[in-house]
């Protein structure tokens, strides 16, 4: 993860001007063409050519998608036994039991059942298809929205070079949507603008649903600032917020990998000690910074509900590239269940708007033993 840019200093407004979507604009007599439309056909299909199968078992109990470049399946839920095939990053596998192993690994040992064999859950996020009504009016200042599919391939408008691949965008992982128009498709996409990169590239609308107000006000605003705390236990990977002395949420995270660290860089490991959030924001592009569409790029645009509270750029924030809490797993951040992540956003100071791309000042206490 990078440290905080001084461009995220900026403020909301100066964020939020953007230029106008490029490619075919919509006229209102397309909106109200186009929103009655149905939410099958295109819009699903470049999530449903992902699937290995092409319809969903009856046996099957959910959908995962692999995060990792390869992955084993192997013959029996345990890592000493025979490797039957590998799946690579962004397939996506029916699940058809979740269990523990009695074989472990003892750091973690959820596995699936998946067709062909069994695999760990570490590195298998689970993810649901859910297609959208399109809202066809976006305020000046953007609107949040989650992706609700599993995978969606995003596209960026040059000039030069017209419609070009970009990133893919993972099942809830937050954007700012700053303009809708037609995509290279001519169906209906969303623009969105990456708060890192200054840039523009588009989604599917219909891949995307807007956050309502609602589900982003504080939380416990009744109780003092200085009453809540949040505290990280590195040796047993628990969170725990209290106001007052009373433990009101508590859950598994992912802090930093020490063991993982490359000597003359900077370390992993999460720091110890009494901290203070510092700036909020629902979203961050975290990674190198690269426009690229190589899948195996260190680049993680969309990352939900951060939470800054170290110098060096460290953070609570929603994860979306594994499934392995309880384990030591990020680059020094501490690695949270999207949920989990916009619980205690919501929940922590200092306070921030529905419209607001970040917010800064001395927030809640945050202590790391």
């Amino acid at each position: 993860m990078k440290g905080i840019p001084t461009s995220i200093l900026k403020t909301s407004t100066q964020i939020g001007k953007i230029s106008p979507m490029k490619g075919k604009l919509l006229s209102r007599r397309d909106f109200l063409k186009l929103s009655s439309l149905s939410l099958t056909g295109l819009a699903l299909r470049p999530i449903l050519s992902y699937i290995s199968s092409p319809l969903k078992p009856s046996q099957a109990i959910g959908l995962v998608r692999v995060t990792v470049e390869k992955m084993k399946v192997l013959n029996e839920p345990s890592y000493e036994s025979e490797i039957v095939d590998w799946r690579q990053k962004d397939e996506l596998l029916y699940v058809y039991e979740k269990f523990i192993s009695p074989r472990g690994p003892d750091f973690n040992p959820r596995w699936y059942r998946i067709d062909g064999g069994y695999a760990h859950t570490a590195y298998l996020q689970p993810v649901e298809t859910h297609v959208n009504e399109v809202v066809y009016q976006i305020p000046e200042a953007g609107r949040l929205a989650e992706v609700t599919v599993p995978i969606s391939l995003s596209f960026r408008y040059t000039d030069f070079w017209g419609w070009q691949p970009l990133y893919r965008l993972y099942y809830q992982s937050v954007h700012w949507v700053t303009g809708v128009g037609y995509g290279p498709n001519n169906q209906v996409w969303y623009q969105i603008t990456d708060e890192l990169l200054k840039v523009n590239y588009h989604i599917p609308a219909r891949h995307m649903r807007l956050i309502e107000p609602e589900e982003i006000t504080p939380i416990s605003t009744d109780i003092p600032p200085e009453n809540k705390r949040v505290l990280v236990d590195r040796q047993t990977q628990t969170l725990y917020a209290f106001e007052n002395e009373d433990v009101v949420f508590q859950t598994q995270v992912s802090t930093g990998m020490p063991h993982r660290a490359v000597k003359g860089a900077p370390s992993l490991k999460t720091p110890a000690g009494k901290f203070h959030v510092q700036i909020k924001m629902p979203v961050r592009h975290m990674g190198d910074g690269n426009l690229t569409s190589d899948i195996n790029a260190y680049e993680l645009p969309g990352v939900p509900w951060v939470a800054y509270f170290y110098k060096t750029g460290v953070a609570f924030h929603g994860t979306y590239w594994h499934d392995n809490y309880g384990n030591e797993m990020s680059h020094g951040c501490v690695n949270m269940r999207p949920g989990d992540a916009k619980w205690l956003w919501r929940w922590m100071t200092p306070e921030i708007s529905f419209n607001d791309w970040h917010v800064g000042g001395l927030g809640t206490q945050v202590e790391v033993v």
